[in-house]
């Protein structure tokens, strides 16, 4: 069976290229590269599923209040004394408003969450260029 350890694939990676002697190839330098990609891509990995929760608790959160509210408004028309359908339609008209708000709240939290992963692998991208450069560099 093949390992899904982060850190036994990155051993198998790190026993089969030291296999190789490559002239001029810093394979040190080569896995060090690589070992911070894999990190990288676990810190992406990370703020992504926490944007996820966060988003997903949003959600909770809203579902809990739209039923509070919805069951005190239907609590307040199922009196015999209730006033009536403008005062109903206006609590309509501000539960959608505040639903309409959320959603935008939502759509945030999911964007911060996504541009937040994208940073990490970016970042991890222009340092993997650098030492891409470095080690395709002859040496004098």
């Amino acid at each position: 069976m093949v390992s899904t350890n982060p850190s036994g694939i990155f051993a198998e990676y790190t026993k089969l290229i030291t296999q190789f002697k490559l002239p001029g190839v810093d394979v040190a330098a080569f896995l060090e590269s690589r070992r911070k990609d894999v990190e990288a891509l676990a810190e992406a990995n990370m703020t992504a599923l926490a944007g996820v929760q966060q988003v997903s608790q949003k959600q909770v959160d809203i579902f809990r209040a739209k039923m509070t509210e919805l069951q005190s408004l239907v609590s307040r028309l199922a009196k015999p004394e209730s006033v009536g359908g403008a005062i109903a339609g206006e609590d309509v008209k501000n539960a959608l408003q505040k639903a309409f708000i959320d959603m935008q709240e939502l759509a945030d939290a999911a964007y911060r969450a996504q541009t937040d992963s994208i940073a990490v692998v970016t970042k991890r991208f222009a340092e993997h260029v650098e030492e891409v450069k470095a080690l395709v560099q002859v040496k004098k």
